[in-house]
């Protein structure tokens, strides 16, 4: 019988792959043929996907299946057994380059059935662990892997988990911090959608290493279906014997929990997730002690995010050796990069570290979209640094990242084309960091304010060079006065564009002029003699201030023209030019 894997992912669903599983279903007696889900395949630009296998056990992909294509699909392939040509695609070509240890597993399996994972390895490396009985040779393989933690401090795993095992106390957590916040990121709720036994097996081990009774996964309820089916596989793995409770014949005695985070940002941030979990107001704390010698409950705690879990049991499995020599000495293994903004394959890379920007973006990402350059790409969230393209030799490293003001954070890459105004995209960043706040310290609660204060008066054309140094000196202070993460690095996506592309700075407060065209009181826009009079400017306008003939130039009414850029983007010509607002 026929099997036909469809992905049902969020962003597969977003696609339109509900419509195509209903159709699907409806036709299951005629087709005979097994209808299952899975999750997300990385190729976030090309779906939904469908996967076939044959009754001769070959398999082929379509992408970009939607309620039209599948009844084609339907006739000719899973009734008629000819392949679709039009819509087959090359799964090896379209993630080549890619070197897959998280997302091995993606897209691959039905997420609800552990049936699945388990004929797919799912489980082994923690039989094998707990066969061994020994919890410091497992410590000691993630030690000489070189795994450092994914969540964006870069923290080498295996040294944590031996903080906690050596540390005293009956009662000890592990804690898998799945609240992903960043602006553009989404690689955990891929892996928790699609995978999710890798995790709770990458769970599981990390308890039985460090002596952990309790496991909580502390997830945004933003993520209603990675939830649904973290809870499923919660339940699954507890009655296959895998987990459970002090007092039960589990391979692991730890009874895993979910708990529902509200999407504060700062509760990405370790302390506050604690304070979060013990019913408080999510605020960091300073640190020492340290949540490896006293985290939840005063008790110690191991936290590691989702990426760094998932890891786990491939390196148990293939070998600490193995990982290691994949990548940089520094940064061994792989990294997931969640590839947004104007971006020609948008969606998620598993790369070997070392790899350069250029090459996830150029080779993989397939370069900007439409007829725009890549101008720089934002790293690491509203955290991180954005990147020119003078810099995207650089290679995916913790260290060789952090040496140009960037970092690389959980994995989140916002690519920015010539469209992109940066003063603007500082302020977006920057703004975010404000509403984030926990307001603890006086210069992250109230130094990003000014900051935001000051790049508004810059993009509304009412900005001095005075502005510029002030900004630079906010930034300075609120680094070194704020106690968390989120304070300490707010002002990176300002000192970055500040350093790389002060032109545009410049340019806004001596010329009053923005070359983006983001920035509507420094630009207006003009149709040059390029145009050729297609008319889908005049179309998209809501102010209804082009004129002109079919085949015929076109121009804008300066007066009536609301500066919104909808003509620029629409034109396929490129035949609308940014000008000064005179």
């Amino acid at each position: 019988m026929k099997t036909i894997w469809l992905g049902m992912s969020s962003c597969n669903v977003a696609a339109g792959s509900g419509q195509v599983w209903k159709w699907l279903e409806d036709r299951q007696k005629e087709g005979k043929f097994r209808l299952l889900p899975t999750g997300c395949l990385g190729l976030c630009y090309c779906e939904p996907q469908l996967r076939l296998r044959d009754d001769e056990g070959a398999e082929r992909l379509y992408t970009e299946v939607t309620i039209e294509r599948v009844q084609r699909i339907f006739d000719e392939d899973i009734v008629g057994g000819t392949p679709v040509a039009d819509w087959l695609a090359d799964e090896d070509a379209l993630v080549g380059g890619q070197r897959r240890v998280v997302l091995e597993r993606c897209g691959h399996i039905d997420p609800e059935d552990i049936d699945d994972a388990l004929a797919h390895d799912g489980y082994r490396a923690l039989r094998m662990v707990v066969e061994t009985g020994d919890p410091c040779r497992v410590i000691e393989a993630i030690e000489h892997s070189g795994l450092r933690g994914r969540g964006g401090g870069g923290f080498p795993t295996g040294a944590k988990w031996r903080m906690v095992r050596a540390a005293k106390g009956e009662r000890k957590y592990v804690i898998c911090n799945a609240d992903e916040g960043d602006p553009g990121a989404f690689m955990d709720r891929a892996v928790l959608e699609s995978d999710p036994h890798a995790v709770l097996e990458g769970i599981a081990i990390a308890a039985f290493a460090t002596g952990a009774q309790e496991a909580i996964i502390y997830c945004r309820a933003e993520y209603p279906l990675a939830l649904q089916r973290l809870r499923r596989a919660i339940e699954q793995g507890k009655n296959h014997g895998f987990w459970g409770p002090p007092g039960t014949e589990a391979l692991v005695r730890c009874d895993i929990q979910i708990r529902e985070g509200a999407g504060a940002f700062v509760c990405g941030e370790e302390t506050a997730l604690i304070a979060s979990l013990e019913g408080r107001r999510g605020m960091p704390r300073p640190r020492p002690p340290f949540p490896a010698q006293s985290g939840l409950f005063g008790c110690p705690t191991l936290i590691n995010n989702v990426e760094t879990f998932a890891n786990v049991p491939w390196i148990l499995r293939h070998g600490a050796s193995a990982f290691a020599a994949c990548g940089t000495k520094g940064s061994p293994g792989t990294k997931v990069f969640a590839l947004a903004g104007s971006i020609r394959h948008g969606g998620l890379v598993e790369v070997p570290m070392g790899i350069t920007l250029e090459e996830i973006l150029s080779e993989l990402g397939g370069g900007a979209r439409g007829h725009h350059r890549i101008k720089a790409v934002q790293l690491g969230g509203p955290s991180g640094g954005c990147l020119p393209r003078e810099l995207f030799h650089t290679r995916i490293d913790y260290d060789e990242l952090r040496a140009t003001g960037a970092i690389m954070g959980s994995g989140g890459m916002v690519v920015l084309d010539d469209t992109s105004c940066m003063v603007d995209v500082a302020r977006y960043f920057l703004d975010f960091a404000c509403s984030e706040s926990c307001g603890k310290c006086t210069f992250c609660r109230i130094g990003t304010v000014r900051m935001r204060e000051i790049l508004t008066r810059i993009c509304e054309g009412q900005g001095c060079e005075a502005d510029l140094t002030l900004l630079a000196e906010l930034a300075g202070q609120i680094r070194s006065a704020s106690l968390c993460g989120l304070g300490q690095t707010a002002p990176n996506p300002v000192l970055s564009t500040l350093r790389f592309f002060a032109d545009e700075y410049r340019e806004h407060v001596h010329e009053k002029f923005c070359r983006a065209g983001r920035c509507r009181a420094l630009c207006a826009f003009a149709i040059t003699p390029d145009c050729v009079g297609c008319g889908r400017c005049a179309g998209v306008c809501p102010a209804g201030c082009i004129s002109g003939g079919l085949s015929l130039p076109h121009r804008i009414d300066r007066t009536r023209c609301v500066r919104c850029g909808a003509c620029r983007e629409i034109c396929p010509v490129q035949a609308v030019a940014v000008v000064r607002n005179t």
